[in-house]
């Protein structure tokens, strides 16, 4: 059956605004289920777990809801889930975390094709533990981020290797099973930001070989909260408690105060809701989120083909990178005209896209010498109507 984009755009009531939403690396509009979970939640969970009364029960059932909900996301074991406010802070809190018997060894490999969240933590602790940083290089012709140049940056002293599945401004997709491969064989941890890829590809940290997988909600249409995912759930037992209750165990030891219940309960809602785009999809919740995601990233990348086909017919816009394994974000220069006034004029026009967002990929491929990058990305709401009138009105700028 064929993704039925119009009745996925019915589940959203923001997009009846006006506005083509062309920014989802800022967050996914919400969709009504996650909306009126997060509102019953507010009204019904605001007791802290740990009481003997009913209300203390329910949002200990729903923190330990929320674990199975992101278990089911990247197959995971609920037992090596790990929540927090943001992606940030949780990477933050890792690094902490990790005892300086792991900081003997020191040394620690970041990309230049990852956000700052998987890039900052990292080079601080290096720096405090007097580690080197080395750093892995994005291909400035294709825009992504070749698995083969690890073999060179690895060593015995790595202690750590941050890397991210797909990059949030050109869409790249990284080959994270072949860099986990080279990451192992020297006993190092690796740790991938699968954040910009969880709304449209269906994770199994199995298959990628990853340690400790790290993805944010907002980015899927959720709320503004976190999870990390350790690939082995005792891995968290070797690591230096955060949580302020002594008593705390499991994932609980990484996790400094209580959650909100309520956002708990949009985190549940919006893996749901995931789980529910394809209505054909029958069985678990996890067979229903790959099925449902499969049709999401095939329909995706028909349009984003469409999308870029479109662009490279503007004389003054060079789309960044070639590669074709990607997910559905692309970034470009305009020829002449600065990436300010070029976000300027879309939203003149009813179009929602971003200029200059931070990244060292960007930075590395030159996009200052024309002005910046302007960067779009598709939802599984977006339709090819939106995209050309994008591109009409790109093209109204020549």
């Amino acid at each position: 059956m064929a993704f039925d984009v119009a009745a996925v755009r019915g589940l959203f009531p923001s997009l009846g605004d006006g506005w083509i939403h062309l920014d989802p690396q800022v967050g996914m509009q919400i969709p009504d289920s996650v909306a009126t979970a997060v509102s019953a939640g507010f009204r019904q969970l605001v007791s802290a777990p740990g009481g003997v009364y009913p209300a203390a029960h329910a949002s200990a059932e729903m923190v330990d809801t929320a674990r199975r909900a992101v278990a089911d996301l990247v197959a995971a074991d609920s037992a090596g889930i790990v929540l927090g406010p943001s992606r940030a802070v949780l990477l933050a809190g890792l690094a902490e975390a990790m005892t300086p018997e792991t900081w003997l060894r020191g040394d620690v490999v970041v990309t230049r094709q990852d956000d700052e969240p998987n890039i900052v933590p990292w080079v601080r602790t290096a720096d405090r533990f007097g580690g080197r940083v080395r750093w892995a290089e994005v291909d400035v012709e294709t825009g992504a981020l070749p698995a083969w140049q690890f073999a060179d940056l690895l060593s015995e002293k790595t202690a750590v290797v941050a890397v991210t599945l797909a990059s949030s401004t050109t869409g790249a997709i990284t080959d994270i099973a072949e860099v986990a491969k080279q990451v192992h064989e020297v006993g190092a941890t690796l740790i991938v930001d699968a954040t910009s890829a969880a709304p449209y590809i269906s994770l199994d940290i199995d298959e990628l070989a990853a340690d400790v997988m790290v993805v944010s909600a907002e980015r899927w249409g959720g709320p503004r909260i976190a999870a990390l995912a350790f690939r082995n759930p005792r891995m968290i037992d070797r690591l230096r408690p955060l949580s302020m209750d002594p008593r705390a165990t499991g994932p609980a030891r990484l996790e400094p105060e209580p959650h909100a219940g309520a956002l708990l309960a949009g985190l549940v809602a919006s893996v749901e809701h995931l789980a529910s785009l394809d209505d054909t999809a029958i069985g678990k919740r996890r067979r229903r989120l790959v099925k449902a995601l499969d049709g999401v990233y095939e329909y995706l990348q028909r349009l984003t083909f469409y999308l870029i086909s479109t662009l490279q017919h503007l004389n003054q816009v060079n789309v960044v990178g070639t590669i074709e394994h990607r997910i559905p974000a692309v970034s470009f220069t305009f020829e002449g005209v600065s990436a300010d006034k070029v976000v300027r004029r879309l939203a003149d026009n009813g179009i929602c896209a971003l200029a200059d967002v931070p990244s060292r990929a960007l930075h590395r491929v030159g996009v200052d010498d024309f002005g910046g990058a302007v960067t779009v990305g598709l939802g599984p709401y977006s339709t090819p109507y939106e995209v050309d009138h994008l591109v009409r009105t790109l093209g109204s700028l020549g």
